[in-house]
């Protein structure tokens, strides 16, 4: 079934970039969204942007990230990207890839998720 491991999180000065990759396994020629989350420190998880589904060509983002995140996948190779530009340490968290039918923010609309990369924006 799906299988989604995330990657490319670390520590970077405020202002700078971060790319995050989403590898998923055994959903190709599936209409799937891939979901974006994150959860700092002693706060719940939140959404933070979501991308393709059923639907086809839905694509939105949290008011917080809007304008310097963009979402993207490459169904070829069964990836999905978060590019993070102009960061802020608000965006310092826990971030979550997500695979689900359609382009949600409610974390009960995936149903395979990764396990997790660590996003640190500091100076």
């Amino acid at each position: 079934q799906l299988h989604v491991v995330e990657s490319g999180g670390g520590l970077v000065q405020p202002g700078g970039s971060l790319r995050l990759s989403c590898a998923g396994s055994g959903y190709t020629q599936y209409p799937y969204a891939i979901g974006w989350f994150r959860q700092a420190p002693g706060k719940g998880r939140a959404w933070v942007a979501c991308t393709g589904g059923r639907g086809g060509s839905s694509t939105n983002y949290a008011d917080s990230v809007r304008g310097r995140f963009t979402i993207s996948k490459d169904n070829a190779k069964n990836t999905g990207f978060l590019q993070m530009n102009r960061l802020k340490p608000e965006d310092t968290g826990i971030y979550f890839c997500a695979v689900g039918w359609d382009c949600s923010r409610s974390e009960s609309d995936y149903d395979r998720w990764g396990q997790g990369t660590q996003v640190t924006v500091s100076s």
